[in-house]
C-alpha cells in the first residue's frame, strides 16, 4: 500500500485559483455597471426633484424665479435679473460618488419659472456615465412645462432631440 498525502497538488491549486479569479472578475464587471446605473438613477431623481422644488418655490412665494443647470447640478442663475428658486444648490451627484455622471442639455440658462409655477422654457437633459449603456433623459415640454422621463436612444453628442427620449422599456 502506498501512503498518499491528504493535501492538494500544485495543479489542483492553480486550477482553483484560476476559477476563483474568473468568478471574481465577473462579479466586479457587473458591480461596476450596477454602480454606474445607480449613480445615473440618483442623478436623474435629483434633476427632477430640483425642477419640482423650483416650481413649488415660485408658486409658494408668489414670484418668478430661475435656476441654471450645470454639470454640478442646479445653481442660482448668473444673472441677477431673476431671483434664484429654492431648488438652487441641489447637486446631481451624491457627496461620496465617483463624479462620473456626464450631463448633456439644451435647457436654456437660466430656466425660468412663472409666479404660478409653470416652466417658461423647454428642453431636455441626458445623463450618461462610463461603464453604462443606459442614458436616462428628462424632457420639459412647453407650454405647460410637463416633465417626462425615459431612456435616450441615440448618442447625445450628435445633438439632442426629445423624440429619442423613449419611456423605459420601449426601444423605438
Amino acid at each position: 500500500m502506498s501512503q498518499r498525502d491528504g493535501g492538494f497538488s500544485l495543479v489542483d491549486l492553480l486550477v482553483a485559483i484560476a476559477v476563483l479569479g474568473i468568478l471574481a472578475s465577473i462579479g466586479l464587471v457587473h458591480a461596476g455597471q450596477d454602480r454606474a446605473r445607480a449613480e445615473l438613477d440618483g442623478a436623474m431623481r435629483r434633476l427632477a426633484v430640483g425642477l419640482e422644488q423650483a416650481r413649488r418655490s415660485a408658486e409658494r412665494d408668489g414670484k418668478a424665479c430661475a435656476l441654471s443647470l450645470t454639470e454640478a447640478g442646479w445653481q442660482p442663475p448668473a444673472s441677477a435679473d431673476l431671483s434664484p428658486c429654492r431648488g438652487a444648490g441641489l447637486a446631481l451627484e451624491e457627496p461620496l460618488s465617483r463624479g462620473v455622471v456626464r450631463l448633456d442639455t439644451n435647457l436654456p440658462d437660466p430656466l425660468r419659472f412663472s409666479v404660478n409655477g409653470l416652466v417658461l422654457d423647454g428642453g431636455m437633459a441626458v445623463l450618461s456615465a462610463p461603464g453604462s449603456t443606459v442614458r436616462p433623459c428628462l424632457v420639459v415640454s412647453l407650454p405647460l412645462g410637463v416633465m417626462r422621463q425615459g431612456r435616450y436612444q441615440q448618442d447625445p453628442a450628435a445633438g439632442l432631440s426629445s423624440s429619442h427620449c423613449l419611456p423605459k422599456g420601449r426601444t423605438s
